[in-house]
């Protein structure tokens, strides 16, 4: 049965429905940059809401400003929007639901006064973005907003033909403020730390770059940017996970989201226009995200790096088949309560015993299959963010080195793609620069170590770390995953 609001009350009864009507609903928030994690997550909570009657002004419509973004709007548009939600886990209370928040989606490529001009409607009051860590523009190893970029530049000179979000929300910024229309709130969930801070930063080095000076004063003052810690599992979606759906279910859906069942959202209560009542599901409000978001960044994503490139170098395909090796998980707690736990601070109501227990769990998934391949990804954006600051606190506490560097170590080998490792796709945007690092072991540690931009300047000037990394390697050339994870047990470093 094809996905569509004309079938929607034929579908059987374990697949949970919206109790709302799409037709009832209105957009107040424009969401750019839709995929898994957005309608796992957000679009999620937003359906939970509206699903008790009430936030039905705050319906998502979503917005694409890059050419792959025409396949998931055409996608949905077929389904008029809806999209089928997929839990995976071990359990049998797994939910299976159709969400409806997402009523529309527009392509700036198409149509970019369009899109400003949705932006710029009174009616919108939030702008959420899931945009990856590196479309922030900020240059990792300075802080600075990274002008010189083309799609900058563009902008820049083209304002009222935008490609860039920070093109985008400027230009509809701009308009409300000629208006007299209050400006809408930027609110970041991508996984990166305060990522509301760095949204706020890159859309206002933008705005100091043109010609409007007061632009940039007005957003300053008026436009809020709270930060948020966003949290859940999402795979990218196979043929498998279609079929599944389809020969378990009966439903037709061009473009399904799996997750697995835990889902986190920690975010600071500023907002600059309304926000729906999330807290009425589940979303925990603060004036202060930044525990919550060290605790899940450190652990959370810097074990996910842990694991992942040691994981595709020991011939796995898919997360859980590496937390099936012992050793494996055994580096992963020590590394957890070794190396990344004595540097947290207190977190509220969060118990991080049993916090890093269900990272286990969660990592263990055999229902989710997440791909080793997705989290490989972007490894030179995710590195500065999610391991990094570790090992710096490591270096300036005189701790062991040789857990954090085997992290750093394992990448430099995957980079290098060894020929007696099943055959993997590296995905990166740099990819070229980060293979050309390690393609000639002369001074590999000095020139791959060397890189600001990843791995600041601590770990560069770090002599302890450079022989960390340098016996890691090693290790791992000559004994294998196995026999590196051995040795590092075995000499308690």
């Amino acid at each position: 049965m094809k996905l569509n609001l004309k079938n929607l009350s034929q579908l059987p009864a374990p697949v949970e429905r919206p109790a709302y009507q799409a037709s009832s609903t209105t957009q107040g928030i424009v969401h750019i940059g839709v995929g898994g994690f957005h309608r796992a997550h957000q679009a999620f909570y937003t359906d939970r809401l509206m699903n008790r009657g009430e936030g039905l002004d705050w319906a998502i419509c979503g917005a694409g400003l890059r050419a792959e973004d025409r396949k998931a709007r055409d996608d949905l548009a077929g389904q008029d929007y809806l999209f089928t939600l997929v839990e995976l886990a071990d359990t049998p209370d797994t939910e299976v639901r159709v969400i409806a928040a997402i009523t529309g989606m527009l392509l700036a490529e198409d149509d970019p006064q369009a899109l400003i001009a949705k932006l710029a409607d009174p009616a919108t009051r939030i702008v959420s973005l899931t945009i990856t860590e590196g479309a922030y523009c900020i240059d990792d190893s300075s802080g600075e907003f990274m002008a010189h970029l083309p799609l900058i530049q563009h902008d820049l000179v083209h304002p009222d033909a935008p490609r860039s979000v920070f093109g985008f929300l400027c230009a509809a910024l701009a308009r409300r403020r000629a208006a007299g229309v209050a400006p809408f709130t930027v609110m970041s969930c991508d996984n990166l730390p305060h990522n509301g801070a760095v949204a706020r930063k890159a859309l206002l080095a933008f705005a100091a770059l043109g010609e409007d000076q007061a632009l940039h004063d007005w957003i300053a003052a008026n436009v809020s940017f709270p930060n948020a810690m966003v949290d859940r599992i999402t795979p990218m979606t196979s043929n498998a996970h279609r079929l599944a759906l389809h020969d378990q279910h009966g439903i037709d859906d061009a473009w399904p989201v799996v997750c697995e069942p835990f889902v986190q959202w920690v975010l600071e209560d500023k907002f600059s226009n309304g926000r729906p009542a999330w807290e009425k599901v589940g979303v925990q409000f603060t004036d202060d995200v930044t525990p919550y978001e060290a605790m899940k960044i450190k652990l959370l994503n810097g074990s996910h790096l842990a694991l992942t490139y040691l994981g595709t170098l020991a011939g796995h395909e898919f997360v859980h088949e590496t937390m099936n090796d012992p050793l494996i998980v055994d580096y992963i707690r020590q590394y957890m309560d070794l190396d990344v736990t004595p540097q947290l601070a207190s977190v509220p109501g969060i118990d991080l015993s049993d916090y890093k227990a269900t990272l286990i769990q969660r990592f263990s998934n055999q229902k989710i299959a997440d791909q080793l391949q997705r989290v490989c990804s972007d490894g030179s954006s995710k590195f500065p963010k999610f391991t990094v600051p570790t090992i710096d606190r490591l270096i300036a506490d005189g701790k062991p080195l040789d857990r954090a560097a085997l992290v750093v170590a394992a990448w430099a080998l995957y980079l290098q793609q060894p020929a007696d490792v099943r055959a993997y796709t590296i995905v990166d945007p740099r990819a070229d620069f980060c293979r050309e690092l390690v393609s000639d072991d002369a001074k590999l540690t000095e020139r791959l170590l060397g890189v600001e931009e990843i791995f600041g300047k601590t770990i560069a000037q770090s002599t302890e770390f450079a022989a960390a990394f340098e016996r890691q390697l090693r290790n791992l050339r000559t004994l294998g995953v196995q026999g590196t994870l051995h040795a590092l047990r075995g000499n308690g470093r």
